[in-house]
């Protein structure tokens, strides 16, 4: 157990403390972060979830797998709605409860995390299985959260053009779709295709934690506490529900275990960035 996690936790600190030493030393300067979360976000990611998903055999373990990444996202959400249907606290906490907990880092840190907790092919294809089933949704309920907040209004109708829009310009998203299709189809990838893809989407767990290291040097952080409680049902709530669910599904171990810690990452960064694009709760977020 204490070898697991030192190989685990090690590797992951390590990085994370090159990327700040860069930062203190002035190798990279303020704003660098941005090329490599570009180079995450726009490359290594979605070679390598279109690569994996285009390699995986869709039967139906593969759906009651995606299925059980999912369900406690719902669940969740509307555990939520029934605390506010009966507790009728402010709109606006209600969103930041869904904020601050439904948009986790499944794909920045969930897949580093795993392939350095299980490094096999296995786990970095049941990581990337979880991201394609979670992010889509989790990501299309915090743009519709955040529209709605902004445009100050309840209807849902409003807030769907911006997650379309968003979709049909996210990279991950249509990486994952692609991927779907070619899994789906049997339909293979051309080898001189097949090699650079390879090669970018290898460079994806080192990279991401590297620039998690980079990200953090000289941030400031207020609302401390409020941020730690908030902070506290991704945390705990998350991998609960996540554990009921994979019991009432009947998963193997490794496929629970992994579902668990994926649903147990901390809040996407993507959402630091969201909050202040959209002003929601900068402080706290």
């Amino acid at each position: 157990m204490d070898t697991i996690l030192v190989k685990t936790t090690l590797p992951i600190f390590l990085l994370m403390g090159a990327g700040f030493l860069s930062r203190k030393t002035g190798i990279l300067k303020s704003g660098d972060e941005r090329v490599l979360s570009a180079y995450v976000y726009y490359f290594a990611l979605p070679a390598l979830s279109l690569l994996n998903l285009a390699e995986t055999e869709f039967t139906r373990e593969t759906f009651r797998f995606m299925l059980a990444g999912v369900l406690p996202v719902f669940g969740v959400l509307l555990l939520y709605l029934l605390f506010y249907l009966v507790f009728r606290f402010s709109k606006d906490t209600f969103y930041l409860w869904i904020l601050s907990s439904v948009f986790g880092s499944v794909a920045f840190f969930g897949v580093p995390f795993i392939s350095f907790s299980f490094p096999t092919a296995q786990g970095e294809r049941l990581a990337l299985l979880a991201v394609a089933s979670i992010a889509p949704v989790s990501v299309a309920i915090c743009i519709m959260i955040l529209e709605l907040h902004k445009l100050r209004t309840a209807k849902l109708a409003e807030g769907l053009k911006p997650v379309l829009l968003n979709f049909s310009r996210n990279p991950l998203i249509l990486s994952i779709l692609i991927g779907f299709f070619l899994g789906l189809t049997r339909t293979k990838i051309p080898f001189p295709l097949l090699f650079p893809i390879r090669m970018i989407g290898n460079t994806t767990s080192a990279t991401a934690i590297f620039m998690l290291g980079v990200f953090l040097y000289g941030r400031k952080y207020t609302s401390l506490f409020r941020a730690f409680k908030l902070s506290l049902m991704r945390i705990i709530l998350f991998p609960c529900v996540a554990f009921l669910t994979t019991k009432l599904l009947g998963l193997p171990d490794l496929e629970s275990t992994i579902l668990i810690l994926m649903h147990g990452t901390p809040v996407a960064v993507s959402v630091i960035v969201l909050s202040e694009r959209y002003d929601f709760f900068k402080e706290t977020i």
